[in-house]
């Protein structure tokens, strides 16, 4: 990414999960001293403060597990889920009247909760880009000078992501498509603070601005599925102009179909992960697929993982037919993971912010949603036709390969790379310091 001398922001994350650290790490090249800030875990951060995160953070982390107990798991988890809750959209009104989750995290800002974060970050006169709601109300509130910028991780969002009066609030919005424009306003942030950026993907998997890499990665996942070229003829010419390729597969290298499941950031669904593998087992080891299961920096997850593998008898398919991705920290796993789905022919993951790496040009498996935005993140996957919602786990090995043989892999390729943004981090950096002419990409979904 090519920057001016000063093109320095704040960039600030929060460390609970997975979803707002992948957004910021994009960008951190824009970071102040290279750095992304965790609001939640910094050097100096007050004992009070972090009782305050801990608290939500553990709170999510039990609720997210528990919600596989039977009967009281799913009591409980949509209890707290209404706590959060995104209101239908339709009809269209004015839903600008503030919700308790917003209204508790005024009340803690107000009385002192991220003053100390806010004092930290004043020293510099450099813009805050920010991918939670609650770092952004802290720089307000506790006077925080220069330009706040709030990038927006899911597909809709519920009235906490809206300032207390948005009217007079300083926040600029990041949305990750158009659904979420449309909603911030019914919230009653203006038009003029709100821009259409796409969501942040990584650059080791789309290059440049001509996406150099992920045009290339995309031509290689088109070849695997759809290897005998039965499906590709329809969209063939359309392809090599949107793609301004002559020839689609001129680069691809032959390989086994990757599929790449991933837990999220609270490592619920990894039994799910151990029936996709014993379903599969035999096309694992007849070479007819390759699996990556993506553990996150949870070690508890990669040991289960390991040893549900052995347990099917697969002991010798790791690190041959079957991956364990694991990090130590979120960078080393982002990194890896990153460079795994520069190989992954097909995602399985919950409708989490990877939702959107669907503009790599990537087939998504929906597995079932945890909470009110992922219900809405399937909504608009389903709705892009970028995702695919997953039929019975144990019945894998027979409808993964029907949908590859039908082509449904291969058109929700193609739906996903020319109808999800693509540059939204080349965008964000130019909405930041004042290039507001961004390329926008894709059409509007009505869901």
């Amino acid at each position: 990414m090519k920057k001016q001398k000063n093109n320095k922001a704040w960039v600030v994350a929060v460390d609970m999960g997975y979803g707002h650290q992948r957004a910021a790490y994009p960008l951190k090249d824009l970071a102040h001293n290279g750095k992304v800030i965790n609001a939640n875990v910094y050097e100096g951060i007050p004992e009070e403060d972090v009782k305050i995160w801990h608290q939500s953070q553990r709170f999510y982390n039990f609720i997210s597990r528990f919600k596989n107990f039977p009967i009281l798991g799913k009591i409980a988890f949509d209890l707290f889920d209404r706590f959060q809750a995104i209101a239908k959209f339709y009809p269209k009104r004015d839903l600008s009247r503030p919700n308790l989750q917003l209204l508790s995290s005024i009340i803690l800002i107000k009385k002192g909760w991220g003053k100390h974060f806010v004092e930290k970050i004043k020293k510099k006169d450099i813009p805050l880009f920010t991918t939670f709601f609650v770092p952004a109300y802290m720089a307000e509130i506790h006077g925080f000078s220069s330009d706040i910028y709030l990038l927006v991780c899911d597909a809709d969002i519920s009235r906490a992501w809206a300032p207390y009066k948005p009217n007079f609030s300083k926040i600029k919005y990041l949305a990750p498509n158009h659904r979420v424009v449309e909603r911030l306003k019914l919230y009653g942030v203006p038009e003029d603070k709100i821009f259409l950026s796409g969501f942040p993907l990584p650059l080791e998997n789309i290059g440049d601005e001509k996406l150099s890499i992920l045009k290339e990665d995309f031509c290689a996942r088109l070849a695997n599925l759809d290897p005998e070229h039965k499906h590709i003829g329809k969209y063939k010419e359309s392809l090599i102009k949107g793609l301004n390729q002559k020839d689609l597969y001129c680069r691809a290298e032959k390989r086994r179909l990757s599929l790449t499941f991933a837990v999220g950031g609270a490592g619920a669904q990894k039994d799910l992960g151990i029936a996709i593998v014993k379903s599969l087992a035999e096309k694992i080891t007849s070479k007819k697929i390759h699996i990556n299961l993506i553990a996150g920096i949870h070690n508890d997850v990669n040991c289960f993982f390991e040893s549900n593998i052995k347990k099917l008898g697969l002991s010798e398919e790791i690190g041959r037919g079957i991956e364990i991705i694991f990090g130590a920290n979120k960078e080393e796993y982002f990194k890896k993971f990153n460079n795994t789905l520069r190989k992954t022919d097909i995602l399985w993951t919950k409708p989490s912010e990877l939702s959107f790496y669907s503009g790599l040009g990537m087939p998504i498996i929906v597995a079932p949603p945890i909470g009110s935005q992922e219900k809405f993140n399937k909504k608009w996957l389903l709705a892009t036709g970028a995702g695919i919602e997953q039929e019975d786990p144990k019945y894998a090995n027979e409808w993964i390969f029907d949908w590859l043989e039908e082509g449904i892999f291969m058109e929700s390729a193609i739906s996903g790379y020319f109808e999800t943004e693509k540059c939204g981090t080349f965008n964000v950096e130019k909405i930041i310091f004042g290039k507001n002419k961004i390329k926008k990409e894709g059409r509007r979904t009505n869901l």
